[in-house]
């Protein structure tokens, strides 16, 4: 009887201390900063069988390669999430429809094992076909999940073999879909043809496009890459902007992506209180062959449709990316609530346009890339007297600019006939 006293006793103390230790711990956890979602990053290498040839510093593309990789597992920060995938790696035979399937991940994303990743790339051996849209469908769904920011890294030194599936058109559907996914892609060979098509996967999704031939230059390169991904930034939020004022979503203080086809408008709202200023600005990026003359305008409209304020820029040439911006500041009232103790808030309804045009053979679908910022600051004093960038409004200023003009013609005639008249005196 004692013995299971003291047993029970015992039990008891411990359950009271492991509670007192949770107690002390949990509230601690809660009152944290939520945990930021680990950034995802997916390598994808090309084992096509050109990768056999010996034209980087010496050895063939494909070892040097796998010396780049193990650089770049060496040195990935500990808060990335890392994959690998290959392509062209396991069919070597003439079926192009088998070939063009050969992709799959080698190394699933998630926390790094150094020693076993370096091992799956060990036993590479350049292969097959060049299934780079495969490829790049599959490299998404690997990084699908989660708001962690993800990056695509394409290391090849060709171009892809299994069309019609065009690489540039996989990215900008893999854009469309809205999950901010980054395409990288890396060059082996100084080819017009290769580096065409990988820049146009790049700036389908707001990447970059190097041309890399030794292998320190691919090792510096893919460490920055990977490097960036776990770098601090803002995921915009994906926003579908209507046909109408009436019908557009309400935007608050953010950044917002969207897709716009050309010849299309597109429509948001934006709730501004007295005392604020709206600070909007957009822009368009060419992810896909354009006409030379171009332009894009952002108005902030009233519900009712008048016309407040409006930014525009154009061009010609070859632009990436085109942008505009205004500022519309909303004056302090006296009695300006609802009912409800609170000022009442003006619906200001923004209206986004562009002036691209491309030849009939370029896609329309999915839309031309959009990123919108929305920004509600502290007004001016006189947000009544401040012009949007510094300029004025209405009939006042007209007036005033006439005005200046006459006064400024008449002193310039009278002094011009006063000069004349001296030099015929003297």
């Amino acid at each position: 009887m004692i013995t299971r006293n003291r047993l029970t006793t015992g039990v008891c103390i411990a359950l009271a201390t492991l509670a007192a230790g949770l107690g002390s711990v949990l509230p601690a956890a809660a009152d944290g900063p939520p945990a930021t979602p680990a950034p995802k990053v997916e390598l994808v290498l090309d084992v096509s069988g050109s990768m056999r040839t010996r034209d980087i510093d010496g050895q063939s593309r494909m070892n040097a390669a796998k010396q780049a990789f193990n650089d770049v597992l060496d040195a990935v920060p500990e808060e990335v999430h890392l994959g690998i995938r290959t392509l062209g790696a396991d069919y070597p035979g003439d079926d192009r429809k088998v070939g063009c399937k050969d992709t799959k991940q080698l190394y699933p994303v998630g926390p790094l094992d150094r020693t076993e990743a370096k091992t799956a790339v060990a036993t590479l051996a350049p292969t097959g076909w060049t299934p780079i849209g495969p490829a790049l469908l599959g490299a998404a769904d690997d990084l699908e999940g989660g708001e962690a920011t993800r990056r695509i890294v394409l290391i090849t030194d060709g171009e892809d073999t299994c069309g019609p599936l065009d690489p540039c058109e996989v990215a900008r559907e893999i854009a469309a879909r809205g999950t901010h996914l980054v395409i990288d892609t890396l060059g082996l060979v100084p080819n017009a043809k290769i580096r065409q098509q990988l820049t146009c996967i790049a700036e389908a999704t707001g990447g970059t496009y190097t041309a890399v031939q030794h292998k320190d230059d691919l090792s510096r390169r893919v460490k920055q890459l990977v490097d960036r991904a776990a770098e601090p930034v803002v995921t915009p939020v994906a926003a579908e902007g209507a046909a109408s004022c009436s019908a557009a979503p309400a935007l608050k203080p953010g950044l917002y992506t969207d897709r716009q086809v050309i010849g299309e408008h597109r429509w948001y709202r934006v709730d501004v209180l007295p005392g604020q200023e709206l600070r909007a600005s957009a822009s368009v990026a060419a992810d896909r062959a354009v006409d030379n003359d171009y332009g894009v305008l952002l108005r902030a409209v009233t519900d009712t449709g008048r016309e407040i304020v409006r930014g525009e820029a154009s061009g010609t040439g070859r632009t990436d990316v085109i942008s505009s911006g205004l500022r519309y500041p909303k004056a302090e009232i006296e009695d300006g609530d609802n009912g409800s103790g609170k000022p009442a808030a003006e619906t200001v309804c923004l209206q986004l346009s562009h002036a691209f045009s491309a030849p009939a053979s370029v896609k329309r679908t999915p839309g031309l890339p959009v990123e919108l910022t929305v920004d509600l600051v502290d007004g001016p004093d006189q947000a009544s007297d401040v012009a949007a960038f510094g300029l004025g409004r209405g009939w006042w200023l007209l007036g005033v600019l006439v005005l200046t003009g006459l006064v400024a013609g008449l002193l310039f005639g009278w002094i011009s006939r006063w000069r004349i008249a001296v030099w015929r005196t003297n």
